[in-house]
């Protein structure tokens, strides 16, 4: 409710003041309210358990949140841009004292959400929110700041300028979440990860040959996902269960990886770097290369 408050408070203070830096904080704020809803869903939604249906639960829903915060970002930044460029074409006169008193009252009510999101922003959706409000706490302060610039000189490009690095502080804030974000949809290697200490860390518990097919990835921003071949010799089961167990401990303690799926082989797959069945193979149905009684 702060935040609808503020969001209308910057609105007609800007139209009165004729500042574009104040009603981009408006239109910044109108996001911060969706973002913080969003993430509070979303945070919801990643607590309820796995079902028959959603066999991961909805560790993604954050992700989903954050993206579309960070999407809607970048476009209010956009917007503030062009803006801003009209404006410095064509200035008007805006009035200083009123951009500095509601600027002063957006960065107290800014900055404590930001404190409050601080303590607990640990995955990448509570990190977009956290994101939005530490950003428009820097930004509400540079409105202060360019208030007064434009008091003291009268220079009313101030503004518009202001805009432009309000929309850049944006703009570069969004692009980490996105960048992050996409590559847990995409399921790309997790930040952090490197496959080849992975796969050396595997391949020098003791039974091990080789790891091959081995493909890593988040199910949520705080949940990492293995699943992989492994080479050893013809032992029976109950020898091999305790190689099993030295890999999970090893990925958990080193790796953060505590959901693996460890196929146990006796001989080698044709390609010891994938194993990856070809898309056309998949699409007619006729897989080369099966995987029969996975070992968690």
């Amino acid at each position: 409710m702060a935040t609808l408050a503020y969001v209308a408070v910057t609105f007609v203070a800007g139209v009165r003041a004729h500042s574009l830096a104040l009603l981009s904080e408006s239109g910044h704020n109108v996001s911060d309210f969706l973002a913080l809803l969003l993430s509070f869903v979303a945070v919801y939604f990643q607590s309820r358990p796995a079902s028959q249906s959603k066999t991961f639960g909805y560790q993604r829903a954050g992700v989903l949140a954050a993206l579309v915060n960070a999407a809607t970002l970048m476009v209010i930044a956009l917007w503030i841009g062009v803006e801003a460029v009209h404006r410095l074409s064509a200035p008007v006169a805006v009035q200083p004292k009123l951009m500095m008193y509601v600027a002063a009252a957006g960065v107290v009510m800014n900055g404590a959400i930001a404190a409050l999101l601080w303590g607990v922003a640990r995955d990448v959706n509570l990190r977009s929110a956290f994101l939005h409000m530490a950003g428009d706490t820097l930004s509400t302060a540079a409105v202060i700041a360019g208030g007064a610039g434009i008091l003291f000189t009268g220079q009313n490009w101030i503004d518009p300028v202001l805009s432009l690095l309000i929309a850049a502080l944006i703009l570069w804030s969004s692009v980490g979440i996105v960048r992050e974000t996409l590559n847990i949809l995409l399921e790309g290697t997790p930040r952090g990860c490197s496959l080849p200490e992975i796969r050396a860390g595997m391949e020098a518990v003791e039974g091990v040959i080789n790891v091959h097919d081995l493909h890593v990835w988040s199910l949520g921003s705080n949940s990492r996902a293995l699943a992989c071949h492994v080479t050893i010799d013809d032992i029976p089961p109950s020898e091999s269960a305790c190689i099993l167990v030295k890999l999970n401990h090893m990925l958990r303690d080193h790796h953060n990886i505590c959901h693996s799926t460890i196929q146990f082989e006796h001989t080698g797959c044709e390609e010891l770097e994938g194993c990856v069945v070809p898309i056309k193979e998949m699409a007619s149905g006729a897989a080369g290369h099966i995987h029969h009684g996975h070992s968690h």
